[in-house]
């Protein structure tokens, strides 16, 4: 096992290899040292919240849960790796940060409650806790391109540590408040609903959880391989387009960040705000402004692998329909649960550090995506 220290994660090599490959490559995963957390947030009541037209809010939420840990790590110097879920959120955290951690995410979910009347819970596991009960995290990280390497996770732990958290048993961690503002710098919400690119048809966003954690490697290959087969490489399945990105900066959509960064509107810094955003337009068609919206479309987070696979992608009716018959066939054969929404639509929200090369944009299906297909497992494991 590694040494339990704060940069166990950046020290993490980036592994190059084909997606298929890593998954098979056992040398490439280490375990999480015991003296690090799970941490995570979870909208309670997101399927009805997002039922009832608040799916924008969900997604503002989970994304300001994201950027107030990574603000803290940063201040830090620390690199924690994340997993976007639509309605919430999984950290794996060093022991240097939970406290200051944990006590952000308690005011951050104050602020959700009496914005937005959305209870975001924040729990929190130790990784030993988690490795008593007989659960293992196993991760890596994978270099998808030039500019992006996202962490991967095998092992039961972090579903274990979900269904934990879910259950209250960890809600109340014993924390109390950060007595100072949150720190949600670089949160935006900005871009309008976007269409599928050019001679695509719809937006699938898709969870699926293999039965035997034992075969995670195998089972998640097989349908990852499956998608590249049917769709094509990520870049072809992409969800995001240039053109199709549609830039949103009413007072409404600007108001609603703003409550969810500091708890209420201040008017002259909301007008400074929808000013600076006109700019928006016009920076975005000078040569900078198109470096940035081509990073932008490189650093979408549109595949999560954290103990189960989470994607949003874009394709026809027909190549989804020969998904579903071949996810069907795994899940008949007792290998796979899966969960599977389909949209007219992508969602974006987005962590812009700087416009050169930190920025990271988080994507769901329209209406819900992840949220949704998550109510479709729900439903057939309650069967």
């Amino acid at each position: 096992m590694r040494n339990s220290t704060e940069n166990f994660y950046s020290d993490l090599p980036a592994n190059g290899k084909s997606l298929a490959g890593l998954l098979a490559d056992e040398s490439s995963f280490a375990e999480i040292p015991l003296s690090w957390h799970v941490v995570i947030t979870d909208i309670r009541g997101s399927t009805q919240a997002v039922t009832s037209g608040q799916h924008q809010d969900v997604n503002l939420i989970a994304t300001g849960s994201i950027v107030t840990v990574l603000n803290i790590a940063f201040g830090m110097n620390i690199t924690v790796p994340f997993f976007f879920g639509g309605d919430g959120a999984t950290f794996i955290i060093p022991p240097q940060l939970i406290d200051k951690v944990m006590r952000a995410l308690l005011l951050y979910r104050s602020n959700t409650l009496s914005n937005f009347g959305l209870d975001l819970r924040t729990g929190t596991v130790a990784v030993a806790k988690i490795y008593e009960e007989g659960h293992r995290i196993y991760l890596a990280k994978f270099k998808r391109s030039a500019l992006l390497s996202i962490p991967v996770v095998l092992g039961s732990g972090l579903n274990y540590a979900e269904k934990i958290i879910k259950g209250d048993d960890y809600l109340l961690s014993g924390h109390t408040e950060e007595d100072t503002e949150l720190d949600l710098t670089g949160m935006q919400c900005r871009w309008d609903q976007i269409a599928p690119p050019d001679n695509k048809e719809e937006i699938v966003t898709l969870l699926v959880i293999a039965v035997d954690d034992g075969r995670q490697p195998e089972v998640f290959t097989k349908v990852m391989q499956k998608l590249d087969e049917l769709y094509g490489s990520p870049e072809i399945r992409q969800p995001i387009s240039i053109t199709k990105l549609r830039y949103k900066t009413t007072f409404s959509r600007l108001g609603t960040e703003m409550r969810a960064k500091m708890g209420r509107i201040k008017w002259p810094q909301l007008l400074k705000t929808w000013f600076t955003s006109l700019y928006g337009s016009i920076y975005f068609s000078t040569r900078k402004g198109k470096v940035y919206l081509n990073s932008l479309v490189e650093l979408s987070d549109t595949l999560v692998i954290d103990g189960k696979i989470n994607t949003v992608i874009s394709g026809s009716k027909l190549q989804r329909e020969a998904l579903q018959e071949f996810l069907d066939g795994m899940e008949s054969g007792g290998e796979i649960i899966y969960g599977i929404h389909i949209s007219g639509a992508s969602v974006m929200s987005c962590y812009v550090r700087d416009l050169k090369d930190d920025h990271i944009h988080f994507v769901d299906g329209s209406d819900g995506g992840y949220t949704q297909a998550a109510r479709v497992i729900k439903a057939k494991l309650a069967k």
